[in-house]
């Protein structure tokens, strides 16, 4: 994780620790357009997040045990389910 997207991310994983999300409201929270600002797909590609299906409901986005100790190094609790600033 690049060390400039490294607290975007840490922010992007507090705010996923609050509750499991819909993949259409992290989309809705998090997407960008900006090459540069890849939290979604680096929190992908670093295994700390995963999309959950289930019949009959819709994509889930939830931490993986890897993205929860993550947050542990970082001593960020789960916010409290706003969403971010900016977004």
């Amino acid at each position: 994780m690049s060390e400039i997207l490294a607290p975007l991310t840490t922010d992007f994983l507090t705010w996923l620790a609050a509750e499991p999300r819909d993949y259409a409201d992290v989309m809705e929270a998090w997407r960008t357009s900006c090459p540069r600002l890849t939290v979604w797909e680096d929190a992908i590609d670093a295994g700390l997040i995963t999309r959950t299906h289930s019949a009959g409901r819709a994509t889930r986005i939830e931490l993986t045990a890897r993205g929860r100790s993550l947050l542990q190094q970082h001593n960020r609790p789960p916010a409290t389910g706003e969403k971010p600033i900016g977004a």
